[in-house]
């Protein structure tokens, strides 16, 4: 029996969504749509709907899982594709996400439920990524929440841009050069592949060539859920270079000092402020041994914590860390901090790289500061306990 490729396609963007899942069901034969409309999820349910290139072959209900849509989502997705892969015939089930569903977690999911995820693509409109990356709203206010949901469209879409390995661009003609950049600069690691791409492959018999079209391709190519997973953690993300193009920068700060943590939280509002969208990890003075990851967008911060620096723990527990993680650290090892460090990445249209990199500096610790030594640092006022519930 041949094996079933899964495809999930994600995004805020519902018409270029909705345009890139059409496409694939035209271009691959033997396809089918799964969709789980959480939209119903007040009601108690969530509707779920197949459809292959000639409409609905089925719909259903599944009930919310502990009055979370989402855990509904999980329930009902798996056992629906091993049903389908089961009773064969079908080449590739394309999963379509409801709007604010992130594909980090459904395609984990897929993989652990034992089926092939053969591609993650986050369908995008260049025209919308700065209004929606700038949009601090909730989703409940959007419309676009699923039950108890306190996410907001910013963060939402960033993650979901951020996560797929290709983004599928719709045509859009209100998009111009700097909102293209913008994608470009925040997701520089991704294949962008245009949805209406022609064929490229005119070797091939016509009755055959119409699989063969680049958004099929880059659904079919293979997916690593550890190796996508591995980008998004803040200590070995796969960050954006340095860039200035088109009105849009890419700032990125990196330095060994630490941070004097009553300077820098004073200093939250404005950093979070100076850039559409910024992340990083970094480390402050009074605690020295904790990774602090820092995610910004739409004018709201997120720090947490990520687990300890690997220079902080005992030889014996190396052992234990995922050889990226440990690759990653010995490439930006310090001999006295180890991988300890300041790497923050600004993106955004206007960005102020000066004014920017000036206020940055002055929250680290100044000459004298520094030279009081860790028994010194740990001793300065707590500052982000509240932030980070300490």
């Amino acid at each position: 029996m041949p094996e079933l490729s899964v495809v999930i396609v994600g995004g805020l963007h519902a018409d270029a969504r909705k345009e890139a899942v059409a496409r694939l069901l035209t271009d691959v034969p033997d396809s089918v749509v799964l969709h789980h409309d959480l939209s119903t999820a007040t009601a108690g349910t969530v509707v779920r709907t197949i459809r292959d290139a000639g409409g609905i072959v089925s719909a259903g209900e599944a009930p919310l899982v502990n009055d979370c849509a989402c855990c509904a989502l999980r329930e009902d997705l798996v056992p629906e594709l091993l049903r389908i892969r089961d009773a064969g015939g079908t080449r590739m089930a394309i999963v379509e996400l409801w709007d604010s569903v992130e594909p980090k977690a459904m395609a984990e999911v897929v993989t652990a439920g034992g089926l092939t995820v053969t591609g993650v693509l986050t369908a995008v409109d260049p025209a919308l990524v700065l209004p929606y990356l700038g949009n601090g709203d909730d989703l409940a206010e959007r419309g676009l929440a699923a039950a108890t949901d306190q996410r907001t469209v910013a963060d939402t879409f960033a993650r979901q841009l951020e996560y797929a390995p290709v983004l599928a661009v719709a045509a859009s003609p209100e998009a111009d050069d700097e909102d293209r950049e913008l994608l470009a600069q925040l997701h520089p690691t991704a294949r962008q592949v245009p949805i209406d791409d022609l064929i490229d492959d005119l070797t091939v018999p016509a009755p055959r060539r119409h699989s063969l079209s680049s958004l099929a391709r880059a659904a079919l190519a293979g997916f690593d859920v550890e190796a996508a997973d591995a980008a998004q953690h803040p200590a070995c993300a796969l960050l954006p270079a340095d860039a200035d193009a088109h009105g849009v920068a890419t700032l990125v700060w990196h330095r060994r000092r630490p941070f004097h943590p009553e300077r820098l939280y004073a200093a939250l509002e404005d950093l979070t402020c100076a850039a559409a969208r910024s992340r990083g990890r970094f480390w402050l003075a009074d605690k020295p041994d904790v990774l602090l990851h820092w995610d910004a967008a739409g004018g709201a911060l997120c720090v947490e914590s990520a687990g300890p620096w690997l220079a902080s723990l005992p030889d014996a527990a190396w052992d234990m860390v995922p050889p990226v993680r440990r690759a990653a650290a010995a490439l930006d090892w310090h001999p006295e901090h180890g991988d300890r460090c300041q790497h923050l990445v600004f993106t955004s249209p206007a960005l102020d790289r000066d004014g920017l990199e000036q206020l940055l500096e002055s929250c680290l610790l100044t000459d004298t500061e520094y030279a009081a030594g860790r028994a010194a640092w740990k001793r300065l006022p707590p500052a982000f306990d509240t932030l980070l519930e300490v």
